[in-house]
């Protein structure tokens, strides 16, 4: 793995050596047991989108590895002047041992691994969202011992989220179905790669089918424009695709329920069922920092 651009990348062994050294990674630091991989490596991290877990789980996780983290604005980078990204690459390349990037295009964060010559990690992109998938499938494992045969039901917007849990629970031996209205569909890509497992993924537009039997529900924001032309539309279109009690029940009985987060609350997810499932979310977002640590283990240390 030279690279963590999108989950189409990885292979099955990937994760799970990803999983594996995340869950060491977070057993050390439960027991103050110093784990300095990083000692002397800087890692640049560039911010294009706001965010709240990606810049303080990479940050930490730079820190606690005994590495450097650089937090760069497009402000305070050429390149949201109009320097090329090639440029910016071939730069950065120079000063750093690594690159996070979170931002909308996909191609950017491509480019940045075409031209420069160190890895490069993909905090979020439109098309997709891996770190965050692999902090989901860290939380499944932990919480109930395998992924292989689960059934997963992602149950929103067929953008970066859904694109990447398909990818990432098929290849994790999951049995994944996708719910989202009609013109919300995930990528042709994805959905390319999801139809070789044939009946171990199913896309379908009936949240109360989706989350039959489902070991594991996830959802994300969908509505990310408040106040707007799109926000109105998407409010009617989303209309029945709300993570309920009522829904929760067609699940088993023990299902976990997975946000992402930011979680509005009464749009995409209702305020009692995150409550209900708040550790299983606060987990998962912890374990951000685990797997990301992992990843900037394995590309900046090879370990």
């Amino acid at each position: 793995m030279k690279h963590l651009l999108k989950m189409l990348d990885l292979s099955t062994e990937e994760i799970i050596e990803i999983l594996d050294l995340a869950d060491q990674l977070k057993y050390e630091l439960k027991h103050g047991i110093p784990h300095l991989h990083l000692k002397g490596k800087s890692l640049g991290m560039i911010f294009q989108k706001a965010s709240t877990r990606t810049r303080v789980s990479f940050e930490t996780g730079m820190y606690q590895l005994g590495g450097h983290p650089l937090f760069l604005s497009a402000d305070d980078l050429q390149i949201g002047r109009g320097e090329p990204v090639q440029d910016t690459a071939r730069v950065l390349s120079r000063y750093l041992d690594g690159i996070m990037i979170r931002t909308f295009e996909q191609k950017e964060v491509e480019d940045l691994a075409e031209y420069g010559s160190i890895p490069i990690i993909n905090g979020l992109t439109d098309f997709c969202h891996p770190c965050q998938i692999l902090a989901d499938l860290m939380t499944i494992r932990e919480r109930r011992g395998s992924l292989a045969g689960r059934k997963l039901c992602f149950v929103g917007d067929g953008s970066s989220m859904a694109n990447s849990l398909i990818v990432g629970g098929l290849l994790a031996g999951m049995c994944v179905t996708c719910v989202c209205p009609e013109g919300y569909r995930p990528a042709a890509d994805v959905l390319m790669f999801a139809h070789r497992y044939g009946e171990k993924f199913h896309l379908l537009t009936d949240p109360v089918e989706g989350v039959k039997d489902a070991d594991v529900v996830v959802t994300a924001a969908w509505n990310t424009a408040p106040g707007t032309p799109e926000s109105e539309r998407r409010l009617r279109d989303f209309a029945g695709f709300q993570v309920t009690s009522r829904l929760m029940e067609g699940a088993k009985p023990d299902a976990m329920l997975l946000h992402c987060l930011p979680a509005h609350r009464g749009e995409e997810i209702s305020a009692a069922v995150f409550e209900e499932h708040a550790d299983e979310i606060f987990d998962e977002a912890e374990n951000r920092l685990h797997v990301q640590k992992a990843v900037l283990a394995i590309l900046l240390a090879g370990k």
